[in-house]
């Protein structure tokens, strides 16, 4: 045979795994070569890179040339669960309910006593945004029935500190700091009554304030056999702490009475100290 016919006869196809079209780089172009087109890249290059790199650093060339821009977008708003609103609106209106029924049927300090916790409970079972829409429908629901002062009087104090003593109560501080915290500012809740009061009367009622306190002054010293006759600062100052004191015992009540009940519903509140649990026999987990 001549060398021209051995040039120009083609050749038989081989017989095993050289006969199958994806041994042909050119004819049938790979899982690769289809992924590097759609990518925007030249067919084989990704199989040039895989014989040049390792099968590691081929991946990581892909995955950096294939790689798309990330949309510019902001934070999603999430809305809150249905639970959430639910539960706000519903202690919202006890609370408000709770506040109605002391206007009109006062009993003592019963009702004064579970006005915070209804707004404390939600700030344990949710977050800050439901405490605080809680306390806010509850002022305007009170603004409804009962006129803007009735309102501001359950705002300040009793609204702001169901959100203080929620805060406290999940960020599980101790009850001296959560105490002294929810004195100060029902000390601040008494001055703000009594400043408002006397701008709407037209009167000052600190002066009944000093008076009511120099009359028990002036008893205590009958009483006592002793001959006392206090100055106006002294006075004041001994007002000042009997408002503090006030507080003081109020705050203590309502944190036994929430670690009752709460505890029972689910919302843990921080235990009372040792010498309390001491004091009164309890059986703390």
């Amino acid at each position: 045979m001549s060398p021209a016919n051995d040039a120009n006869s083609t050749p038989l196809p081989a017989s095993g795994a050289d006969a199958s079209p994806a041994a042909d780089p050119v004819a049938a172009p790979g899982v690769d070569d289809w992924q590097e087109w759609v990518d925007g890249g030249a067919p084989g290059a990704a199989r040039k890179g895989a014989v040049q790199n390792e099968p590691g650093q081929n991946q990581l060339a892909q995955n950096e040339a294939g790689r798309a821009l990330p949309l510019v977008m902001g934070p999603p708003a999430i809305a809150p669960p249905p639970l959430a609103l639910v539960e706000t609106a519903f202690l919202a209106s006890t609370t408000s309910l709770l506040w109605l029924i002391n206007a009109y049927f006062p009993i003592g300090p019963i009702w004064r006593i579970c006005m915070p916790i209804p707004i404390a409970l939600v700030y344990l079972r949710w977050e800050r945004r439901e405490a605080w829409m809680t306390a806010t429908v509850a002022s305007l629901l009170l603004m409804v029935f009962m006129g803007p002062v009735r309102s501001l009087f359950f705002l300040m104090p009793y609204g702001l500190l169901g959100v203080l003593l929620g805060y406290c109560w999940r960020r599980r501080t101790g009850w001296a700091l959560s105490i002294g915290l929810g004195t100060l500012l029902n000390a601040l809740g008494f001055f703000f009554k009594v400043a408002l009061t006397s701008v709407l009367l037209g009167e000052d009622l600190w002066i009944y304030v000093t008076t009511q306190v120099t009359k028990l002054l002036n008893w205590v010293s009958l009483t006592l056999g002793l001959l006392i006759q206090a100055d106006l600062a002294l006075v004041q100052l001994l007002a000042i702490a009997l408002v503090l004191v006030n507080g003081l015992i109020y705050l203590f009540v309502v944190h036994l009475v929430a670690w009752y009940i709460l505890d029972r519903l689910g919302a843990k509140v921080p235990p009372p100290p040792k010498w309390v649990q001491i004091m009164l026999e309890l059986e703390v987990e």
